[in-house]
C-alpha cells in the first residue's frame, strides 16, 4: 500500500483493481482543515486520465506489475506482436494501448513491456532510436542560416524535421520522448 506522503509523478498506484500512474501531483496544506493531494492521474489500461483529491494519510494499493525485456516482431491487423528473447513467448498488445511508441517501432527493437497480472498492457521505449530516412529534400544552396531545418520521412512513416545536410538514405538518431531529431547515426 501506498501512503499519500508517497505520491510523487510516474508513481504507479491501484484503484478499484485498476492500475494508474501519477502524472500531476500536488501537496496541498491549507490554512484551515486537513491537509490533501491534488492527484491527476492515467489509466494503464484505458488510458483515461482522472482528477482526484486524497486527504492526508489515505492510503492506495500497489498494482500487480512487471517489465520485461521483449522484441517487438510485426504488426498484426490492430495489434503489435513481441517475443520474449529468454523463452521466445509471443505476445499481443493492442495498438491503442500504445499509439504514441507506434511512431519508433521497427522490427528487432527491443523494448520493455509492462505487465499486469500477468497481461500486457504498455510499452516502454529505448530513450533513443536510430531510424533510416526515406524522404526528404534537398537542402537549398544558400539556405544556411543557423538552425534551418526541413521536413523528413523516417522509415517507419514518421516525420521529423532535419537539418538541412541529412539526406535520404542517411540514419539519424530521434528521441522516443520528444519525437525531435538528436543528431546523424553511423549504422
Amino acid at each position: 500500500m501506498y501512503s499519500t506522503q508517497e505520491f510523487r509523478k510516474n508513481l504507479k498506484i491501484e484503484i478499484d483493481g485498476e492500475p494508474f500512474v501519477i502524472v500531476e501531483c500536488q501537496h496541498v496544506k491549507p490554512g484551515k482543515g486537513v491537509a490533501f493531494v491534488k492527484t491527476r492521474y492515467k489509466s494503464l489500461i484505458t488510458g483515461n486520465v482522472l482528477t482526484n483529491n486524497f486527504r492526508s494519510g489515505d492510503t492506495v494499493g500497489k498494482p500487480d506489475l512487471e517489465m520485461r525485456e521483449m522484441e517487438y516482431l510485426y504488426q498484426e491487423e490492430d495489434k503489435f506482436v513481441f517475443m520474449d528473447q529468454s523463452n521466445y513467448e509471443q505476445v499481443h498488445i493492442d495498438a491503442k494501448n500504445i499509439e504514441d511508441a507506434v511512431p519508433f517501432l521497427k522490427d528487432n527493437i527491443e523494448v520493455e513491456v509492462l505487465f499486469y497480472r500477468g497481461r500486457p498492457i504498455s510499452i516502454e521505449l529505448p530513450t533513443f532510436v536510430v531510424l533510416k530516412v526515406t524522404k526528404s529534400d534537398p537542402g537549398v544552396k544558400g539556405d544556411t542560416a543557423t538552425g534551418c531545418t526541413k521536413p523528413a520521412t523516417l522509415e517507419t512513416g514518421y516525420e521529423v524535421n532535419v537539418p538541412l545536410y541529412i539526406e535520404e538514405g542517411e540514419y539519424v538518431k530521434i528521441d522516443t520522448r520528444t519525437g525531435d531529431f538528436v543528431e546523424r547515426a553511423k549504422v
